[in-house]
């Protein structure tokens, strides 16, 4: 397993994730498998005390692959919100997963599912629910 920064995560979050992963279909397992694992790597906080920088829940973000040197803008969501975010990417994938509780700047290596990883960065957080005081989204 390659290079993986520690994580904060809010505690909302942790506890819709777990339900996730608990509920997860097979086709989603090695990415459930890889979430239940977070946390144990990272702090767990209330949402008010999530600092402005971390990626969250519905943060929308603008990150580089660097395995293949491609700058994308997304916001991170939960399954569910698919398909009423234009822009959204979901936890449950493997892109999704990863970015969850990074830092700006911070950078971690992956698993895909095709047994290659993934080299992502984070550049920038442009939309952070916890920012706007929004606790519950």
């Amino acid at each position: 397993m390659g290079q993986r920064p520690p994580i904060i995560i809010n505690r909302i979050d942790a506890e819709r994730l777990q339900r996730l992963i608990d509920n997860a279909a097979e086709k989603d397992l090695m990415v459930a498998e890889l979430l239940e694992e977070e946390p144990l790597r990272g702090e767990v906080l209330d949402p008010q005390d999530i600092p402005e920088d971390v990626v969250s829940m519905n943060s929308q973000i603008r990150f580089t692959d660097l395995t293949r040197e491609r700058q994308m803008i997304r916001t991170l969501v939960y399954p569910h919100s698919l398909e009423s975010v234009p822009d959204g990417i979901s936890v449950m994938a493997p892109i999704g997963a990863a970015l969850i509780g990074l830092k700006i700047g911070d950078v971690i290596e992956w698993p895909l599912p095709n047994n290659t990883e993934v080299r992502l960065r984070v550049d920038a957080i442009f939309w952070q629910p916890e920012r706007e005081q929004q606790f519950h989204r």
